[in-house]
């Protein structure tokens, strides 16, 4: 019987692996980088700072879309119950864990001799390789083909790589 359940647990985890959406990751790595950004712009900060506003910045950005997805569940009628709200948490989640590179950069950051400028410009790659590769992931999850693996990757780059523009423009 537990051989069972174990399998039937296996299983079901890689269901819920199958059908992961990497949007979040997506999504919050770009965030990641724009904050980044308004960051620098304001001059010098603490790391910590940056490390905190990254983070907390990823969780507020969660719990927004966590609370946006169970209300339009509210709003078609279909009821809310422990499991829906924790799918939904785990379902939105990559938001947040796109923060975590670009945190950890900025930590690790005096440990490499960066200044202020160095910290933001390694929290900044850092950020845009994280948005690249979840596309990657999302694309190649899907089963898409390398073409379009390469059209998603390209056009994430394309937006970090506007992320960056906007930081030179702000800088100058």
């Amino acid at each position: 019987m537990r051989r069972t359940r174990s399998t039937a647990t296996a299983a079901a985890r890689a269901e819920r692996r199958a059908h992961t959406d990497y949007t979040g990751g997506v999504y919050g790595s770009l965030l990641a980088a724009s904050v980044v950004i308004g960051a620098g712009t304001l001059g010098s900060f603490p790391r910590a700072e940056l490390v905190g506003l990254l983070l907390l910045t990823g969780v507020v950005f969660w719990v927004a879309h966590v609370h946006a997805q169970l209300f339009g569940a509210r709003l078609t009628a279909r009821g809310l119950d422990r499991r829906t709200v924790l799918r939904v948490c785990r379902d939105e989640w990559p938001i947040v864990k796109a923060a975590v590179p670009p945190a950890v950069a900025v930590a690790i950051s005096p440990l490499l001799g960066l200044d202020v400028q160095g910290t933001g410009w390694l929290a900044v790659s850092v950020a845009v390789a994280g948005q690249v590769g979840w596309s990657v992931a999302a694309a190649r999850r899907a089963g898409a083909s390398w073409r379009l693996v390469c059209a998603t990757a390209s056009v994430n780059l394309l937006l970090g790589l506007l992320i960056i523009g906007f930081k030179l423009a702000l800088k100058h």
